[in-house]
């Protein structure tokens, strides 16, 4: 698939300079191949690439001249296969081990964003009672899934999974969030996903269709499994995977700040082409 990410800042009058990481080059591993990435910025004084702390490609960047437009424009060509399922699943006894706990302490541990109020964590406990790993995570995506409607505006990528939750509304940040918050009050691993989507599946190839930025979560439970609460299957063939974290903040797509008193308008647009 070629995805294009464009991103136009217009302010109301110029502003002096502006300081920026994007996080829009896919990763590759066993699910995906980048075949290409283009990241433009315009206007821009310096560019340099680098991988973060988490394993995401971060284009840092500056424009150190007055302007009253920024666009950043990210064009990818990624191959996407089947996601891979894990060789062996583990019990109970193996997620509450010393060595599951040291390793993914990262993806057990709670940030202010997603910790799950008490009835959260309860639904969790109720929806995976009696089943193994692999099926109770489902089951608590679900469980949490149904109990929220997919409702724009209400909410924003960086509001708490509690209030979300008390909102009963939300959107796919909030949903990751939730689950991910959700899946680790019972002991399994869980980490944030930060995306694209095809949104047709029955697109024909070579039609562009405007696609969306995307949020879903992985489990582990033996190995890495990416599952999508917000359409209530697993990760597959149409999405495409930026980043992993803890949660929206490790993998934001765009993060910076400008000097200036100007006010500013944000157009964003995902175009996605199936090219096989």
């Amino acid at each position: 698939m070629e995805v294009v990410h464009t991103t136009t800042f217009a302010y109301s009058e110029p502003v002096t300079a502006s300081y920026n990481e994007a996080r829009m080059t896919p990763v590759s591993d066993a699910g995906q191949q980048v075949q290409s990435v283009q990241v433009q910025v315009q206007p821009t004084t310096w560019a340099h690439d680098y991988g973060d702390y988490w394993g995401t490609t971060v284009t840092a960047f500056e424009v150190l001249e007055p302007h009253s437009r920024l666009v950043l424009r990210a064009r990818c060509t990624v191959e996407v296969g089947d996601q891979p399922v894990p060789d062996a699943m583990v019990g109970w006894t193996v997620l509450g081990g010393d060595e599951v706990l040291d390793t993914f302490a990262a993806f057990l541990a709670d940030t202010e964003t997603t910790q799950v109020p008490d009835d959260v964590a309860a639904l969790a406990l109720d929806a995976a009672g009696g089943l193994d790993p692999r099926d109770a995570a489902e089951a608590i995506c679900l469980a949490v899934r149904d109990r929220l409607d997919y409702v724009p505006g209400v909410t924003t990528a960086h509001t708490p999974a509690g209030v979300a939750w008390e909102a009963r509304q939300g959107v796919c940040q909030d949903m990751a969030h939730l689950c991910a918050g959700a899946l680790r009050s019972v002991g399994i691993p869980a980490r944030y996903v930060s995306g694209y989507v095809h949104p047709r599946p029955d697109a024909p190839v070579g039609a562009t269709v405007e696609g969306e930025s995307h949020a879903w979560v992985e489990w582990w439970v033996g190995g890495w499994y990416g599952y999508d609460p917000t359409n209530r299957r697993p990760a597959g063939r149409d999405h495409i995977v930026l980043g992993r974290g803890r949660e929206y903040r490790d993998v934001a797509p765009l993060v910076g700040v400008y000097a200036g008193a100007a006010g500013s308008v944000l157009d964003v647009t995902v175009e996605i082409t199936r090219l096989r």
